[in-house]
């Protein structure tokens, strides 16, 4: 179930709920300061009220799992690793968590007020985890309202943003055009350096000609410096 919700402070209850129990989306404010957590311990609370609220039996720390959710007639189980920041280490034991269930959910914070690159891209980062099956959810705190949790994608997604055909042809002709490796992998354009396309290939090509055989015609031009050239 993907959306937004918020959780009340006491008692574990979600606003906005409707009749016979069902989970709808909080429509929010204007939003409060956020704040940061000082343990990964303290999203173990809100994150048990949201799968309890779902219909799951909950557990901490079991066999090493954060967070273990198993529905009550022995159905679906879920396993959700809980940190601060989504690292490489938390990708890891997502992966290796997957080896006990196919369900497995990592839940982070999602703090709106903290710099960084990774930070701000958590649409980049549920799309990695849907292609590795797992679930994302982000849990935002508040110093002066509950909790909010976010399921940004449950485990067994299928990826959003499938290969692009166009984007492959236009890198194999970019990659044919050129008449050789000029440029160093790895040193960007951070680096300041002038990177060498098909493009400024071809540009350099037309102007040796030009200079080689002054002022051609565009037929002759082009079998002078053996690039192609479209008037």
């Amino acid at each position: 179930m993907n959306g937004r919700w918020e959780q009340a402070c006491a008692g574990g209850f979600w606003h906005g709920a409707a009749a016979g129990g069902a989970l709808v989306p909080e429509q929010l404010g204007k939003e409060a300061c956020t704040m940061a957590v000082r343990e990964e311990a303290e999203l173990y609370g809100p994150v048990k009220a949201y799968y309890e609220k779902l219909g799951y039996e909950v557990k901490g720390e079991v066999l090493h799992c954060d967070l273990v959710a198993i529905r009550p007639d022995g159905g679906e189980t879920l396993i959700v690793e809980l940190k601060k920041t989504f690292t490489l280490a938390l990708l890891l034991q997502g992966l290796q968590r997957m080896r006990i269930a196919d369900g497995v959910v990592l839940a982070v914070e999602r703090n709106r007020s903290k710099r960084g690159a990774v930070n701000q891209r958590f649409g980049e980062l549920a799309e990695l985890c849907r292609m590795l099956g797992m679930g994302l959810l982000t849990v935002t705190f508040y110093k002066t309202k509950a909790p909010v949790l976010e399921m940004l994608c449950e485990p067994g997604d299928a990826p959003m943003r499938g290969r692009r055909p166009s984007r492959e042809k236009r890198l194999l002709q970019e990659f044919r055009e050129r008449s050789g490796d000029y440029n160093v992998g790895g040193s960007g354009r951070a680096s300041g350096r002038v990177m060498m396309t098909a493009y400024r290939e071809k540009a350099l090509r037309l102007a040796w000609g030009l200079k080689a055989g002054g002022p051609l015609s565009p037929a002759r031009l082009r079998d002078r410096s053996s690039a192609a050239f479209t008037t």
